[in-house]
């Protein structure tokens, strides 16, 4: 890595930029509307005497009244201080897939024969939509190899829920639901696959890794009994080792009577390499907004394809989006469906980007996604591994990693008293964003987990070791530089984490800031 460049000059813009209430100046307004037709106020008051009162507003909107400068300098503030796949060499949020989103899918949402239509128009009048809803869940069928699919989930953590809430429903057609009560994951499964369960209600059993960083196997056939309600088991886990015992494990599971999720939501490594059906599992879900080439959304821009074989597609959220063979429509018709886990049929935005990625990519294209992912992560490990001060988790088993790997700056704690959270303040001072850690608790030590996709180059992962080399060497001569970073971005170091569990010590939204502090 001798000739690579590191970004020493990097500057980010840093605003004390207020809360867009705190601009606020009664009476200025960014445009003013002209005055309603008394024709229209007539209608409108019509309309407004038939609501019920509790629908009524009792008072004016709370909005920030500021001029269209002000707007502009405040959003232009903020994103002068956002880093991202399209701002920076953003490989380092492992497990969140942050990579290249082609912008033709934006300018495809933008379009008004999109971006105009509403879901309460008659099925008719949103043909398009509904074949893109119906020929995309074709394309998540045919790489998972399971029969039915609902894109109505929300995001990942939604489509575990939709799991719990299925493999509820199944046992209860079965008589056997009180007596099933229990779901097994692994402890290094996304956390949403004991989350989900255990607020659906489920005990979860959570199964530790063996010697070699797979789930124990002998564990799970251990904890597999008559109240086992189901397995939920990420694959490959997020330390990037994939499980070569799924197959046993879920006829194990079957074996005493019990289902087999699938968390895929990073299926990186294996489109068109490895599927759902062929391990047995029953159902599975991917992140459509990662996987397939669409923004990281977070619980809100986001959809969790969830999929499930024949036996259970009649317990899945209504409605189904289906097609007759001359006309598409929404199927209601499933008395046994759990029902509706959000409004309408999913986030179309996310749908109509995700098909046109995968048309672009084509099923050859998706398959070589998997190979180039999982070339660039042992590209980068190779690499890594040549640093000093960095380690990763089962160091040394001969296994070969998947998309992802779960390095470890433990090595730099013990001597240099400098950690992960130090490593990624001074990074972001070369222009690296900051890179995610892992789940916590943090089962290695001072973690680092990076997923270098197939949208990153040789030069682009040349790049970030260079700087994680050029910082770990920092770190042995100048150890106070990382912990008073960061100098040159627009983010801070934490301080009073320990408040951050103090729900009292902060507020989600402008209302309950003002209700907290008496404003």
């Amino acid at each position: 890595m001798a000739k690579v460049k590191v970004r020493n000059n990097f500057q980010q813009a840093r605003w004390n930029e207020p809360v867009i209430y705190e601009l606020s100046t009664p009476g200025l307004r960014g445009i003013i509307p002209p005055l309603v037709e008394d024709a229209i106020e007539a209608g409108i008051s019509e309309d407004a005497c038939a609501l019920p009162d509790g629908l009524k507003r009792k008072s004016s909107l709370d909005l920030p009244e500021v001029a269209q400068k002000q707007v502009l300098e405040h959003f232009l503030h903020l994103s002068q201080e956002t880093m991202g796949a399209n701002l920076a060499n953003d490989m380092s949020e492992g497990t969140c897939t942050m990579k290249y989103n082609p912008r033709l899918c934006e300018t495809l949402v933008a379009n008004p024969g999109f971006a105009d239509i509403h879901p309460d128009q008659d099925v008719d009048t949103v043909q398009g939509i509904l074949k893109v809803y119906y020929d995309f869940e074709h394309v998540v069928k045919e790489v998972s190899g399971l029969d039915k699919f609902s894109l109505q989930p929300g995001g990942g953590n939604h489509a575990v829920y939709t799991a719990a809430s299925v493999i509820r429903a199944y046992h209860e057609s079965r008589g056997e639901a009180e007596q099933r009560d229990e779901i097994i994951t692994t402890i290094f499964s996304h956390p949403c696959d004991s989350a989900c369960p255990a607020t659906a209600g489920y005990k979860v059993i959570t199964i530790w890794p063996d010697e070699h960083g797979m789930p124990d196997y002998e564990a799970i056939k251990a904890a597999a009994n008559e109240h086992t309600a189901a397995i939920f088991m990420t694959n490959p886990e997020d330390i990037g080792i994939y499980n070569i015992h799924a197959d046993k494990i879920v006829e194990t599971i079957h074996a005493v009577g019990g289902l087999c999720f699938y968390d895929q939501a990073n299926a990186n490594a294996f489109l068109g390499i490895a599927r759902a059906k062929e391990a047995g599992f029953d159902m599975c879900h991917f992140n459509v907004h990662k996987t397939f080439g669409t923004p990281h959304g977070g619980e809100g821009p986001a959809c969790g394809a969830f999929g499930v074989r024949e036996s259970l597609a009649k317990f899945l959220p209504v409605p189904t989006v289906e097609f007759d063979g001359n006309h598409y429509y929404l199927d209601y018709d499933k008395p046994e469906s759990i029902g509706r886990v959000r409004e309408y049929i999913g986030q179309s935005a996310v749908v109509l980007k995700a098909y046109a990625w995968s048309m672009m990519m084509g099923a050859e294209g998706l398959k070589e996604c998997a190979e180039i992912s999982v070339l660039n992560n042992n590209y980068m490990l190779n690499l890594m591994e040549k640093i000093p001060g960095v380690a990763h988790a089962f160091q040394g088993n001969g296994i070969i990693r998947q998309e992802q790997i779960r390095y470890s700056f433990q090595p730099l704690r013990e001597k240099y008293d400098i950690g992960s959270d130090d490593m990624n303040c001074r990074m972001g001072d070369y222009g690296i964003p900051w890179f995610w850690s892992s789940h916590h608790p943090w089962v290695i030590p001072e973690p680092m987990t990076i997923e270098p996709c197939e949208s990153y180059t040789k030069e682009n992962i040349e790049e970030y070791c260079k700087v994680v080399e050029t910082v770990a060497k920092e770190a042995a001569e100048t150890p106070e530089l990382l912990k008073n970073a960061p100098y040159n971005t627009a983010m801070h170091r934490r301080i009073k984490e320990e408040e951050l569990d103090d729900p009292e010590k902060w507020a989600l939204t402008w209302r309950a800031y003002k209700r907290k502090h008496s404003l």
